[in-house]
C-alpha cells in the first residue's frame, strides 16, 4: 500500500515539473551572448501600437543598450519599418540615459512609432530596477 502511494506521488511530481518546464518564461530579463536582454511581451502589454502590441527586445551590454529589436506584432509593415527607425536611437546609449530620452514618433507612423518608444522605457526603466 504505502509503495502505490509512493508511486502516485511520484508520478504526480513528475506531471508537475513536465507542465512546469512546457509553460514559457515570464521572467522579463535574460541573458543571451554575454548581453543582458529585456523582452517587453510581458511588462508592456498595455502599450498599443495602431493594431496592438509592439513589443521590443533590448540588448544591454555593461551599462549600454546594444541593439533594440521589434518583435511579432500586427502592425501594418509598410508603416512599422517606418516606426522602427526610432529604436536605432537608442543603440550606444547609456541604459539610465535612454530610458530618460525623448523620442519623437515617425510621421505616418505616429502610433506605431510611440508604441514602440514606450515599451523601450517601460524595459529599460524594468531593467534599471532589477539588474
Amino acid at each position: 500500500m504505502k509503495k502505490k502511494t509512493m508511486m502516485k506521488a511520484a508520478g504526480f511530481l513528475a506531471a508537475v515539473a513536465l507542465l512546469a518546464s512546457a509553460m514559457p518564461a515570464t521572467d522579463p530579463i535574460s541573458k543571451e551572448s554575454g548581453a543582458t536582454v529585456v523582452n517587453t511581451t510581458t511588462l508592456a502589454k498595455e502599450v498599443r501600437g495602431f493594431r496592438g502590441a509592439t513589443p521590443v527586445k533590448i540588448y544591454i551590454k555593461k551599462g549600454k543598450v546594444v541593439k533594440v529589436e521589434a518583435l511579432k506584432n500586427q502592425e501594418t509593415p509598410q508603416y512599422f519599418s517606418r516606426a522602427k527607425a526610432v529604436l536605432a536611437q537608442y543603440e550606444g546609449k547609456a541604459a539610465n540615459k535612454a530610458a530618460k530620452m525623448k523620442v519623437d514618433g515617425v510621421t505616418g507612423a505616429t502610433y506605431s512609432s510611440r508604441a514602440l518608444v514606450k515599451n523601450v522605457q517601460a524595459g529599460l526603466k524594468y531593467y534599471e530596477a532589477h539588474r
